[in-house]
């Protein structure tokens, strides 16, 4: 059996959203206590820094700015709102709150990719909202209305950052790993002030502490990112959005694994209902209508 080359390299994107759904587990598990700063420069410099090293390249005129938009809003901002959803809410309830994004990134996708909105998209993301809630929304979950905010500033914050990333692409010459690069140091310098300020250091660093961070600076940062920026290159926009939807559905199955929590009949159809949003949109981006520039095949120009 051949895949297309859409399928293809949707399984491979899949990857790092999937791994970045163990986030919530180290955070509550290995991470020191209400520091999402920490977490989060943690997280993105040490990684940022060896791949820049590793490239031997530097932005180059304009790419300087766009490097810094592109850093906060995929990188430093996202991480940050991230963790403190992650500290404020339980896991689902936060991947609920930021499974808005695809809806973001389809409305962003018309005003500056030129792109013509479906209505299978509009109801993909209802569908992925919805089987979102029925696989982490338990009964009693708490909300907090900081953590809320949190999640939706971070799905905002990565949704704008996929479009531009779409719209801006990469510089000519510049691989993929020296890209993610750029993002992952410009994220992390930008939160390390805020971080020294803010928070600092606690005063003990465990050896789960260490391993945490370990975990997110090479596993979740370095290799995931990698992998999420190649997949922007090669997908629409919203194809790459909704494989975001692993991140939940990890998120669901580690708890099962790790912390012993049951899935029940609600939270396994939730999870196929997931599923066949993702595929219903990376099959509409394989198949593009004939319009040409305009809609959202990968066959096109211009795509979300």
């Amino acid at each position: 059996m051949v895949l297309s080359s859409s399928v293809r390299n949707s399984l491979i994107t899949v990857v790092a959203p999937a791994v970045w759904g163990s986030t919530y587990l180290v955070t509550t598990e290995l991470l020191p206590p209400d520091r999402p700063l920490l977490a989060s420069v943690v997280r993105a410099l040490p990684a940022g820094l060896i791949l820049v090293a590793l490239g031997r390249a530097l932005p180059r005129g304009h790419w300087w700015w766009r490097a810094l938009v592109l850093g906060i809003l995929n990188i430093g901002a996202f991480f940050y709102f991230l963790f403190v959803a992650a500290y404020h809410l339980p896991g689902g309830v936060a991947a609920l709150v930021m499974s808005v994004q695809p809806m973001i990134v389809l409305l962003m996708g018309a005003g500056l990719l030129g792109v013509r909105i479906r209505a299978v998209h509009i109801y993909s993301c209802i569908l992925g909202a919805v089987g979102v809630g029925l696989l982490v929304v338990q009964p009693g979950a708490g909300l907090d209305h900081v953590g809320v905010f949190a999640g939706l500033a971070g799905a905002a914050s990565m949704a704008s950052g996929i479009v531009l990333t779409k719209r801006w692409g990469r510089p000519d010459g510049v691989g993929v790993l020296t890209f993610t690069g750029w993002q992952l140091t410009v994220g992390g310098a930008v939160l390390l002030p805020f971080m020294a300020i803010g928070e600092g250091l606690p005063g003990v660093v465990t050896a789960e502490n260490v391993s945490g961070f370990l975990y997110l600076s090479v596993i979740g940062a370095l290799l995931a990112y990698a992998v999420w920026f190649r997949g922007i290159e090669k997908l629409p926009a919203l194809a790459i959005s909704f494989l975001s939807f692993a991140s939940p559905l990890a998120a669901a199955l580690l708890g099962y694994l790790v912390l012993g929590q049951s899935l029940s009949t609600v939270q396994l159809i939730g999870a196929a209902i997931v599923v066949g949003a993702v595929i219903i949109v990376v099959a509409a981006g394989s198949h593009p209508s004939k319009g040409g520039r305009g809609t959202v095949g990968i066959a096109t120009s211009v795509e979300v």
